[in-house]
């Protein structure tokens, strides 16, 4: 019979030793508690589209939609993902226990206060929401240091805008004008971490996926190509932020998209789709250069912004952290990286809507119809990642056995 310290050592990774298993590693509160919000933050914007009921009345329906989306939703999947890779770069321990019970509660905090900025005043709602970005940075940027990995700094540095961009946009809506600066310079935030963090994971998963079958036709690794290509696509997104009608900014987002889509094909994603949880990285990464023709197509004026905003927003965003969130969860409590009917049915949802949003912008006609049926496949989509996904975050028992779809 194994001792107590024998039977600690057989846990999967991320289960909790002692105290709470879902403080136990980040990706585990924040993953849940990322797609619950998802799912409750579109629901009550579509209470308020449909029925009218207020929502964050005195801030603003509107940019309470867009705030939640770009600084609640998704700050959220981003700690459980950081919180998870960089005890992995680093080799030091992850941040456990009762330091991820008050990083959880300050993010909690924000959510709860926002919506409820009409009773509290808007103030003080905005006080308590600026707090998580900044304090997620400094978590992140001490065990970087600390761990002497320097290179890793640069992912560090896509939380500090996204932290001067939700105060930027707070501030913009306090002032009474529209925070559209500050929803771009958050969205070319996100997306840059994705390009490059994306640029480092899916050649690196490729190329393990395909040498287990003894092939040689390996994803081109990264280089210096990969890095010019970073460095364009972020001056066009500082440049779109800034000067969105510019002809710099039609030209150079041109350039971006081609470059970036040259990326994709080096990847050889095509060969894994087999594998659907490393497939739909690929196909993910596929609305980068889309994202970037679309900025194009807006600066010559050919497309609204708002379409160009979701494009970014659900395709390379949303669809990313939804990946994410499934591959880390199953590969960190133990699970094979297989994934089910039921993410793969979640994964088709967000593409399509992916696609579909944006058309609400296009056909004016249709556009409540549209929004109802993008909201309801978001929905949907999160609430199967919850279905399956939520046992194996709140808890370290494994599930029945699954088959494979």
């Amino acid at each position: 019979m194994k001792n107590t310290s024998d039977a600690a050592r057989d846990l999967p990774r991320g289960m909790s030793r002692t105290g709470p298993v879902l403080f136990s590693y980040g990706f585990r509160p924040f993953f849940l508690a990322s797609a619950l919000w998802a799912i409750a933050s579109i629901d009550l914007w579509m209470a308020y589209l449909s029925f009218g009921v207020p929502v964050a009345s005195h801030y603003g329906t509107l940019y309470w939609h867009a705030h939640e989306m770009l600084f609640g939703f998704a700050p959220a999947v981003l700690a459980g993902f950081l919180l998870t890779a960089i005890p992995n770069w680093t080799g030091r321990l992850p941040i456990a226990g009762r330091p991820l019970a008050v990083l959880f509660a300050i993010w909690c905090a924000g959510r709860i206060t926002m919506l409820f900025s009409g009773s509290i005043g808007i103030v003080l709602a905005v006080a308590v929401d600026s707090l998580f970005l900044p304090v997620m940075l400094l978590v992140c940027a001490r065990e970087v240091v600390a761990g002497r990995k320097w290179k890793d700094l640069k992912v560090i540095a896509g939380l500090f805008i996204l932290s001067l961009a939700n105060v930027l946009f707070h501030i913009e809506v306090i002032e009474g004008e529209g925070p559209e600066l500050a929803i771009r310079f958050g969205i070319g935030a996100y997306v840059l971490l994705v390009t490059i963090v994306g640029g480092r994971i899916l050649p690196s998963f490729t190329r393990n996926w395909i040498n287990q079958f003894g092939r040689t036709d390996f994803p081109v690794p990264y280089n210096s190509f990969d890095a010019a290509t970073i460095i364009i696509g972020a001056v066009v997104l500082v440049l779109w932020a800034c000067a969105p009608g510019s002809t710099a900014t039609c030209g150079t987002a041109g350039v971006a998209a081609v470059l970036n889509m040259i990326r994709v094909v080096r990847w050889h994603g095509w060969t894994t789709w087999p594998e659907p949880i490393l497939f739909v990285l690929h196909a993910t990464f596929l609305f980068v250069p889309l994202g970037f023709a679309a900025i194009s197509l807006q600066a010559a004026g050919w497309l609204p912004d708002v379409a160009v905003l979701h494009v970014f927003a659900i395709g390379t965003i949303a669809m990313m952290m939804l990946a994410v969130m499934t591959r880390a969860t199953r590969g960190h409590t133990g699970r094979k990286l297989k994934s089910s009917r039921m993410t793969n049915v979640s994964y088709v949802l967000l593409g399509c809507i992916a696609l579909v949003r944006p058309l609400a912008e296009l056909v004016p006609a249709l556009s409540t119809e549209i929004l109802a049926v993008a909201a309801l496949g978001w929905t949907a989509a999160f609430g199967l990642f919850v279905v399956e996904h939520a046992p194996l975050l709140w808890s370290g028992r494994k599930p029945l056995a699954m088959k494979r779809g």
